[in-house]
């Protein structure tokens, strides 16, 4: 860990300088307190850094949650092992998800599925006299529901260290998120010009707590980050079904483990009562059971926090990315693609370039300077991968 200055610490020990000079200009606001963490994965984003975790007084800023509310990651450990696949079509199985699944942007379910419909009803509840707003966002939330969507979002199929077989997922709030967290990021923008409050950057923008405007956003962000725990729900049963079906025999979960990392919660933090910013960033509180997935092709960890004090109880969220996907496309080929995924099962398709692992940071070299935030309790190695273009 370094202190690059009183308000920034870092344990990141790859990263650029527009990223620092980023995360210098969020930490430097006078809303930040007392200091912003920067994530070993951390990489430039829109407005705040990506892999950082950002402690507020009495304000949220909405670019530094981010526009896929509640993105984060889900689990389940399953009583097969490896020998259980040996010798069967893994590209069945992959076909068998991607039937299962909508995958791409704007993609979403023809019908609403029986298992959805208790999830919707939940959200209709939580939404109460938001869901006109909630609507007037996204028409085709109920649709969009159990969706995987695209950029690095995934589905595999994995193994650990002892060849047991995990079902691993990532994703998050779809478009509903999307469109929440745009509208408030312009609403934030307007605030900051009415007031005349000066930033470095407008999509540091940000909500003061107590105004109607706080309040309208942490409401619908509340609903989205529940939106994309239980779209995660409601994909991984999908995959666990279509296992089970591929397979022949019914899965069994011994171990059901899920996580937000795009999320702002209510947290005490040096004796202080803060907003607390996570924008890919996991809880890592003493104990805490947490999912860092790492690139297209490399290794996935699940973890348990170690409650580093200094971390503000966090750790990184993946990889990071080392190149900008138009910059992966100009670097690497579909053959490079080909190479990196040797002996893994997945769609074959130049769409995918940009989520080569040479495209970002190497996972083993981010779970080392995590290595006082997270104790590494299962290595997963992917078998089966599938993405959306």
């Amino acid at each position: 860990m370094q202190y690059l200055n009183d308000k920034l610490l870092s344990w990141a020990s790859i990263i650029d300088d527009l990223t620092l000079e980023q995360a210098k200009q969020t930490a430097q606001l006078d809303i930040v307190s007392p200091y912003l963490a920067l994530m070993p994965d951390a990489h430039l984003g829109k407005g705040a850094t990506v892999g950082s975790v950002i402690p507020t007084r009495e304000a949220i800023i909405p670019a530094a949650v981010g526009v896929d509310i509640g993105c984060g990651m889900r689990a389940v450990r399953t009583q097969f092992s490896v020998a259980d696949l040996a010798g069967r079509d893994l590209a069945a199985l992959r076909h068998s998800i991607e039937r299962s699944i909508p995958l791409s942007a704007g993609r979403h379910n023809h019908r609403i599925e029986s298992t959805a419909e208790p999830r919707i009803a939940e959200l209709e509840a939580l939404a109460g006299d938001l869901l006109d707003t909630i609507q007037s966002r996204s028409k085709n939330w109920r649709h969009q529901l159990g969706s995987l969507g695209s950029g690095n979002h995934f589905i595999e199929v994995t193994a650990d260290e002892t060849g047991r077989i995990w079902l691993f997922l990532h994703s998050g709030s779809r478009g509903v998120g999307n469109r929440i967290a745009q509208h408030h990021i312009g609403v934030a923008r307007k605030s900051m010009a009415d007031n005349r409050i000066e930033l470095p950057d407008r999509d540091l923008a940000y909500l003061v707590a107590g105004t109607e405007e706080f309040d309208a956003y942490l409401a619908e962000l509340t609903w989205a980050q529940r939106f994309a725990a239980l779209n995660r729900d409601e994909m991984m049963e999908r995959v666990v079904r279509a296992l089970s079906y591929w397979i022949g025999s019914e899965v069994e979960v011994s171990e059901d483990l899920g996580c937000h990392h795009n999320y702002t919660a209510r947290e005490t933090h040096h004796g202080e009562l803060l907003w607390v910013s996570r924008k890919g960033a996991i809880n890592a509180e003493v104990g805490m059971p947490g999912l860092i997935p790492g690139s297209m092709g490399t290794a996935s960890y699940v973890v348990s926090g170690k409650g580093n004090a200094q971390s503000l109880c966090s750790a990184p969220h993946g990889a990071g990315r080392a190149y900008s996907r138009t910059k992966a496309r100009k670097t690497f080929s579909v053959e490079d693609l080909r190479a990196a995924m040797v002996g893994i099962e997945y769609r074959d398709t130049d769409a995918f370039v940009d989520e080569i692992p040479g495209a970002y940071k190497d996972i083993d070299q981010v779970m080392a300077d995590a290595a006082d935030l997270v104790e590494v309790r299962h290595t997963l190695h992917q078998l089966v991968n599938v993405k959306g273009d």
